[in-house]
This record gives C-alpha cells, structure tokens and sequence, in this order.
C-alpha cells in the first residue's frame, strides 16, 4: 500500500515528530542543543512559521507548530534538518543521515488540543524520567508559556491567551495545566495522531478539514463502504 503524504494546510496547527536514525542520540551536548534552537527560531522568521511549543528530547524533538502558507512547514522541515546535520556532522567529524526517515505530523484542533498537546510536550522528559517536573528541563518551552523565562522561538497560539486576561494569569494558568497532567486516554489519543498522521478534533473539525485536501485525514473505518441509497 502506498504511504500517505503528509497532511499540510496553512494556518492550521501541527504537531511535528523527528527523531534520530534506529533510535541514535540528535544531540552530543548544550552546543548541539543550542544550534537547533538557533536553527528552529531562524528558518521559523524565514519560512513564516509560528512555534507555539517545542521540547528536545535527547533523541528526538517534538515542535508544535502554524505554518502561513502551504509550503510553509515543508519548508522549513527540510532547511531545518538539512542545517543541522551539515552542522553536526562537520562538528562531529562523521558522515551519513541523523534522521529516522521522514518527520511524523499531524493537523490538531487548536480550541480542543493545543493546551493538551503543549501540555504532553512538556511532561515528556518526566515520563522518560530525565526530570523530575516539567520546569526542570531547559531544552522546553515550559519555562517561556509558564512565564519563568522568555523565548524568542516561541509565539503563542490566540488559545493560549485565552487562559487569562493578563499574563501572570495566562503563566499561571498553563503552569497548573502541566502540574495536572494528562489523562492516559488525551495522551494516548495525541500520541496515535501525531505518529499515524491522523487529524484531532471533533467531528465538524474533521469535516471542514475534509474539504480542504484530498488527502484522508482520518483513518477509515473497517468493513466495506456503505453503497449510497438508490
């Protein structure tokens, strides 16, 4: 069966995972870490690209994010990932692919499932138990949505400030959404999506999707299609 192409629309959130070839480290220190921020902020002003969340796992990253136009995100994918492995090889004197294939994405609800999803970023390097809270790593955009640091990498998404009418309160807000943490079933529900290719949202969200691409945006059900009434 031929793979899906990736599911892109402009002004649409995405959630974006690359991780590292057969399960290889992407990053050998702050110098590496650093580098890819410095990369993501750049080609994010190049390509007009909001980042609204990002968290750099020792062997993959995880970017939430809205491109404004349609080859928008592509773009920047491909300028971001062919930037950082000339310049970790060159750093690191090897050769060869950094990357596991191509990025897994998918197309999220912002009203529904962009507090949750930034909330799962965030609580990835405690469930990997690289921290013991979410505050506690500095490769996240915690620290900037939680009001303990600015970020120039990070834009807020418009459902971001509806956590609060001022930012200590919008701060305030997401810090205790974090410290809640999600169910098994959000998280499950984030994860299958992200990593299948799968749209999140409600029904009428799905629908108005439909209609923009002739992609499928949803996995079909099982069992033959209906035939359509005489």
């Amino acid at each position: 069966m031929a793979r899906l192409s990736r599911l892109t629309l402009a002004n649409q959130v995405h959630h974006i995972i690359q991780r590292g070839n057969n399960g290889a480290g992407i990053f050998a220190d702050v110098q590496d870490r650093q580098a890819m921020l410095d990369l993501l902020r750049e080609m994010a002003r190049r390509f007009d690209v909001d980042v609204h969340a990002y968290v750099l796992m020792p062997n993959h990253f995880h970017l939430l994010l809205t491109p404004r136009t349609l080859d928008a995100l592509p773009q920047y994918m491909q300028a971001v990932g062919r930037s950082y492995v000339r310049y970790f090889n060159n750093r690191h004197a090897r050769s060869g692919t950094l990357w596991e294939g191509r990025y897994r994405c998918t197309v999220l609800q912002a009203e529904d499932w962009l507090i949750p999803t930034m909330v799962s970023m965030d609580l990835n390097p405690v469930r990997a138990g690289l921290a013991q809270k979410a505050a506690d790593w500095p490769w996240s955009s915690y620290g900037a949505n939680a009001g303990l640091r600015n970020d120039a990498l990070v834009s807020p998404h418009r459902v971001f400030w509806t956590l609060g009418n001022t930012p200590f309160a919008r701060d305030a807000a997401y810090a205790k959404a974090v410290e809640a943490g999600l169910g098994s079933s959000a998280q499950d529900r984030i994860s299958h999506a992200a990593l299948r290719g799968w749209a999140l949202g409600d029904e009428a969200f799905i629908e108005k999707l439909q209609q923009q691409t002739e992609r499928r945006v949803t996995r079909q059900r099982a069992g033959r299609p209906k035939k359509a009434p005489p």
